[in-house]
């Protein structure tokens, strides 16, 4: 599984932009604060060492040095605060060099203007008192060879201790309090609308009944809120203006076919009088799937739940009554929300298409973990990729030509794609293994 850090939300991104970039401060702050304590350990027991050794120097080139000059020490004997000897100070064998604080002690000698031909630096082991609470800190040598003799000095470094990061913890802790909640409520705020917002987008604009989003949120949100509401207002005019056209086309139409229809059956020549009678059903069938394909989806009809296994009963028993071989192969127990008229429609067009196209439909309802399926089965040829992705389209038919008796004007199938995405679904056509279509209305699962 493929890890997701940048996170996909709004909210989400913000806290995460903001916490990642709060954390790199606070590194980089804790780097300089590091660094600085411990060029303030270094001035602190450095320039001890440095006041001693320059001080040393200048008394040893008056001849007022109280030092010994020769070196008679035992191997164990300890360096005092101040010896100055010919000869290098011998060290604990435990005693670590400093590089860190030789620099420091090389830079100030220099600043001093004095010159060492050589400058070390050694931390000691503690022993006896200096291992006591009361001495703290950590005790070093620091060894000047200038002019051919050796200056040795021992000093302190403080401990640094774990105050400052205790420090930084509590300090990136409140920090992200003190930023974080408010960029939540802010990004919150703002989230919101916007999810609603997103719902009402994906929601069908045919449903003109639905009452305007409340506009809330920042400025900028409340703006896309009320363009949103006014948009969907237009598009509800104009799908209602499209029905009354609709309505008045149908009805401008059917009523010169009624006539003609009652003219035809004066006509005395009766091969004559069936085709034209056959021409005029045809007209009226073809006027009827146009105007049901341009209304699909902006009915009045209430979605309620509807249980499918009742649903594909009735429908096989009627084209049974019919004379039709139509029967149910298996049915779930399932619900879903659907206008149950325009779902009897889109059905009712694919087991047409079935019993035309591969001689007999079988129906099935399935359940899948957040969707249920509605599959009308038939035994026909089946049909290439190219044709399923064509015939979903408005007038396209597995054949060429427009007779009712061979399947219509090509609108059953758009017509039962379109109710089935009004209803939140889809509608998929796939050719079984063993021959045959099946078309498949998917529906979300009604809890």
């Amino acid at each position: 599984m493929k890890l997701r850090l940048w996170p996909r939300s709004l909210v989400g991104q913000l806290i995460f932009a903001v916490a990642v970039t709060l954390f790199v401060a606070q590194a980089i702050n804790f780097a300089l604060l590091v660094r600085g304590q411990n060029q303030q350990i270094l001035a602190h027991g450095g320039g001890m060492a440095v006041a001693r050794i320059v001080d040393a120097i200048e008394r040893d080139r008056r001849g007022e040095h109280e030092a010994d000059e020769h070196d008679h020490r035992g191997p164990r004997e300890r360096i005092q605060k101040l010896r100055i000897s010919t000869m290098p100070p011998r060290l604990p064998p435990a005693a670590v060099p400093r590089a860190d604080l030789a620099d420091y002690v090389a830079g100030l000698m220099a600043e001093a203007d004095v010159h060492a031909d050589a400058i070390e630096a050694w931390a000691l082991p503690p022993r006896g008192r200096l291992q006591r609470p009361g001495f703290p800190g950590q005790t070093v040598v620091v060894v000047a060879k200038v002019g051919g003799r050796y200056y040795a000095v021992r000093s302190r470094l403080p401990v640094g201790g774990d105050r400052l990061p205790r420090f930084l913890i509590w300090q990136t802790l409140t920090l992200y309090l003190l930023l974080l909640v408010p960029i939540l409520f802010i990004a919150w705020r703002a989230a919101r609308p916007l999810r609603d917002l997103a719902r009402a987008a994906r929601a069908s604009p045919a449903l003109r009944d639905t009452p305007p989003l409340e506009e809330e949120g920042p400025s900028d949100v409340r703006d896309l809120i009320a363009a949103f509401n006014a948009y969907r207002g237009r598009i509800a005019a104009m799908l209602a203006d499209k029905d009354r056209m609709l309505g008045a086309v149908g009805h401008d139409l059917r009523t010169p076919l009624a006539s003609l229809r009652v003219r035809v059956e004066q006509v005395e020549d009766d091969r004559l009088r069936d085709k034209m009678i056959a021409s005029i059903e045809e007209m009226t069938a073809m006027l009827t799937d146009i105007l049901a394909l341009a209304r699909a989806g902006s009915g009045t009809e209430a979605a309620e739940p509807v249980a499918l296994r009742a649903l594909v009963g009735d429908l096989a028993a009627d084209y049974r009554e019919r004379g039709k071989d139509v029967g149910v192969a298996e049915a779930a127990d399932a619900v879903v929300m659907a206008r149950p008229m325009l779902l009897r429609r889109a059905l009712r067009n694919l087991i047409d298409n079935a019993v035309a196209y591969g001689a007999r439909a079988r129906l099935a309802v399935m359940r899948d973990a957040d969707a249920v399926r509605i599959v009308v089965s038939d035994d026909g040829p089946g049909l290439s990729e190219a044709q399923i992705a064509a015939l979903v389209e408005p007038f396209a038919r597995g054949e060429e030509s427009r007779n009712r008796a061979t399947g219509g004007a090509g609108l059953g199938l758009s017509i039962a794609r379109e109710i089935a995405e009004g209803e939140g679904g889809s509608l998929m056509l796939s050719n079984r293994p063993g021959g045959g279509l099946d078309a498949a209305v998917a529906l979300p699962r009604h809890a």
